[in-house]
């Protein structure tokens, strides 16, 4: 398989997941789906995958000591390109399924953060963490109001 077709293969895996997640979070198959870490097994071999076949010497000491240019010159290659995509696509499935489930933990809303974190990872954590200090800042039961009302 090429690099593209792996690449479009990995775009194409986490779809189902976030799709779960967004559009059916009560569901008993999601939760059974989402408690696991297997998903993330093909798309992390995938990424040990491109970083070996794009690593060299070069490459290595560019990472090793992170200067822009050298970044920028690195992830101009496809090959680059797509472990840097395979680091996005494992990390921001990792933190929109730590959203997740912290929504079913809490009871807190967390489908628009999981969206912001299927296209833009850290900006759908800021939701999430926003969100969750919102909701039990405003609209969490005082441990005042909890005595009162049991």
């Amino acid at each position: 398989m090429t690099v593209t077709q792996l690449f479009n293969g990995a775009n194409l895996f986490i779809l189902p997941f976030w799709t779960l997640m967004i559009f059916l979070p009560q569901w008993g198959i999601t939760k059974k789906v989402m408690e696991s870490y297997l998903p993330f097994i093909p798309l992390i071999v995938l990424y040990i995958y491109f970083l070996t076949g794009t690593l060299n010497a070069e490459s290595a000491q560019a990472l090793a000591n992170p200067q822009l240019a050298d970044i920028a010159r690195f992830f101009g290659e496809e090959g680059a390109a797509a472990t840097g995509w395979a680091h996005f696509l494992v990390m921001d499935l990792f933190v929109g399924r730590w959203i997740y489930w912290e929504g079913q933990r809490t009871g807190v809303w967390t489908m628009h953060s999981i969206v912001l974190c299927l296209f833009a990872g850290p900006v759908g954590l800021l939701s999430h963490i926003l969100t969750a200090w919102t909701t039990q800042r405003f609209f969490s039961p005082t441990e005042t109001e909890s005595a009162s009302i049991g």
